[in-house]
């Protein structure tokens, strides 16, 4: 793996402190509060996609973030299905509306159950409108998080790239607010973070990743704690 090369090619986030692409801003912060209303127009997501209306929070979240890193890498665009992957992280995915499908499910012993609500409980559920709208042909899937801002799917990106399992490849983190008591033992913030990484050398991007002795990810020959770590970097241009 030694002179492996991996740019980071786009970001795209969704935080309580507001939305944005890398090459639009200059600073990044997670924070404490309510999620903004998803811009349309900013995000480029198609207002005739009706699922996207019924879709839960973390999934519009997670949606919203990864057509803002697609954006920002220069791939929202596109006429054929493309080989891009996506993975997601996650502490608590859905667990949200994993609550809310089993209250309908306890009414009225199961009769009512909500088949809108049952769609989206899985934490990887929305990667599959996430290729449907933006033409993903990768891999997809979510990894429980053990920790927020862990780097466990930015590692597994890594190895899909290494390994010519997609041309490009979007890894990133999506959390709402732990729910009570859960608060107690989480420091997730709400919101969603993407990242767009290939090896192409397509475009310049932000610089480059690569792997180092111990499993330690570098970033500019520097070591990355955490994807939080690895955002201020790329702003830091």
């Amino acid at each position: 793996m030694s002179g492996v090369i991996i740019t980071v090619t786009g970001i795209g986030w969704i935080t309580a402190a507001g939305m944005g692409c890398g090459k639009d801003h200059d600073h990044f912060a997670f924070c404490e509060g309510t999620l903004p209303a998803i811009d349309h127009e900013r995000t480029g997501i198609n207002n005739a996609y009706s699922n996207f209306r019924r879709m839960d929070e973390y999934s519009k979240v997670g949606i919203a973030a990864t057509a803002l890193a697609l954006k920002d890498a220069g791939l929202d665009r596109w006429t054929e299905k493309r080989n891009i992957g996506i993975i997601v992280s996650s502490e608590y995915g859905c667990l949200h509306v994993d609550i809310e499908y089993i209250k309908t499910v306890l009414r009225e012993e199961g009769i009512g159950a909500s088949p809108a609500l049952f769609a989206y409980t899985l934490p990887n559920s929305f990667l599959g409108d996430a290729a449907i709208l933006f033409g993903l042909a990768g891999k997809a899937f979510a990894v429980n998080e053990s920790c927020f801002l862990g780097l466990t799917g930015l590692k597994l990106a890594f190895d899909s790239l290494l390994l010519g399992e997609c041309d490009q490849i979007l890894c990133g983190v999506n959390n709402l607010n732990p729910l009570s008591p859960l608060q107690k033992h989480s420091k997730a913030a709400p919101g969603a973070l993407f990242f767009v990484l290939e090896k192409s050398g397509r475009v310049p991007g932000y610089g480059a990743l690569s792997p180092a002795a111990g499993g330690v990810v570098e970033f500019k020959r520097k070591e990355v704690k955490d994807l939080g770590d690895l955002v201020r970097s790329c702003l830091a241009r």
